[in-house]
């Protein structure tokens, strides 16, 4: 974990976090949230290691895998500061797991701050408009060229989500939805998600202008902190969630079988 955040807080957001990404596609086994959605998003199809549980790591695997076969799923385990036993990290890269996809969570200590901040962005940039689920996943999916079931995977997590989705949408001057997002609310912790700008309209400032509404929209449902997942990578929207105010506040990865 990264310092100066409170180990509290930070695992508060990865409480939040789950909670965001909860499909109907999952099972308690043995300490492991096993999730195993057909959705794009991983963390809606990996195991959550959140408690010790009693079996071995491996017999563990034994009971999870067979479901991924039978869901014709690639299986990941996501590993976090708190993923559970410890060591599972090693001990999953000692039976052959590879490391993938290194992500950063991002967190903003105050929204009030970040919003201060930023009052200037916030009145220059287009309309952004809220939209329903069925619209923005509709939109985000022609977007990504998600296929049919991807987009029916997400849009059945967002509508049977235990906490409450909201999606807008931001308009050029001609009206064409060019860039949108959606924040995820629970107590004062808000999750910016699926932010994402088509093609023709990037380096705009798009994506920060979409962050800004939403977190806007977090601030009037009483949300005081905001976090979101990013890859490590990704320098270019690093860069844009630093200029916003927020910090790194842990790592994670998932590993998987080798393919094949």
């Amino acid at each position: 974990m990264c310092s100066g955040f409170d180990p509290a807080l930070l695992a508060r957001i990865e409480d939040a976090g789950i909670n965001a990404s909860a499909p109907a596609q999952q099972r308690w086994i043995d300490g492991w949230l096993v999730r195993y959605s057909p959705g794009k998003a991983k963390r809606t199809r990996c195991i959550q290691a959140v408690a010790s549980g009693r079996m071995t790591v491996a017999d563990k695997l034994a009971h999870c895998l067979p479901i991924y076969a039978a869901a014709h799923l690639r299986p990941y385990v996501r590993i976090t500061p708190f993923s559970l036993p410890e060591g599972l990290d090693d001990a999953l890269e000692a039976a052959g797991m590879e490391r993938v996809d290194d992500t950063r969570v991002m967190v903003a200590r105050e929204i009030a701050t970040v919003l201060a901040a930023n009052a200037g962005k916030l009145q220059e940039r287009d309309a952004t408009d809220a939209i329903d689920a069925a619209g923005f996943v509709d939109w985000i999916g022609a977007a990504r060229g998600a296929s049919a079931e991807e987009r029916r995977a997400h849009l059945d997590l967002v509508e049977r989500s235990p906490v409450p989705h909201h999606a807008l949408l931001l308009r050029d001057g001609a009206g064409t939805a060019v860039a949108g997002g959606q924040v995820v609310v629970e107590a004062d912790i808000a999750g910016i998600y699926s932010v994402f700008t088509v093609e023709s309209a990037r380096g705009r400032g798009h994506a920060g202008a979409v962050c800004l509404a939403l977190l806007r929209c977090a601030a009037a449902k009483g949300a005081r902190v905001a976090y979101l997942q990013v890859d490590a990578v990704n320098t270019g929207a690093r860069k844009v969630y630093h200029r916003l105010g927020f910090a790194d506040g842990y790592a994670y990865h998932y590993r998987t079988p080798p393919a094949g």
